[in-house]
């Protein structure tokens, strides 16, 4: 099964200049924990978003919403597959850095979709594989923003 089989296509995406405040809304309104972070000029991915980023950069530092850019708060290695690799180098990459989602790029750099674990498993039928790529993700690790 490929990535492209499996992820969430044409995902929401935001602009490092944008502010935390313009990315909470934006993730409320497309009910999503996860952005993809474009290029100003390119749109390529240069980052990623996440509603755990929001929370310890903002709400547990004290800082306004809409002070703090989301270039400031993302995470500037995006970790992604492409559309057409085998779906288990997706959950590879999750079980190796921890995550639970991957941008897939397309030839140019352009983020077209999201893979999530709940995306895995709904979608694809090896439900042991599922376990043991949850099982990976959910193991204790150093805090990194100590």
């Amino acid at each position: 099964m490929k990535c492209q089989d499996v992820m969430t296509r044409h995902p929401k995406s935001i602009l490092a200049s944008s502010t935390a405040k313009q990315a909470a809304q934006l993730m409320k309104s497309a009910n999503v924990g996860f952005l993809p972070v474009a290029d100003e000029k390119t749109h390529k991915l240069i980052g990623v978003l996440t509603d755990r980023d929001l929370c310890m950069g903002i709400v547990a530092e004290g800082k306004i919403p809409g002070e703090v850019k989301v270039g400031a708060l993302m995470t500037p290695r995006a970790i992604f597959c492409h559309p057409t690799d085998d779906v288990h180098n997706a959950e590879t990459l999750m079980k190796a850095y921890q995550v639970r989602r991957v941008a897939v790029v397309d030839q140019m750099g352009n983020c077209v979709g999201v893979i999530s674990e709940a995306d895995i498993a709904l979608k694809v039928p090896q439900a042991q594989e599922v376990y043991e790529t949850v099982r990976e993700i959910s193991k204790p690790r150093a805090m990194a923003f100590a």
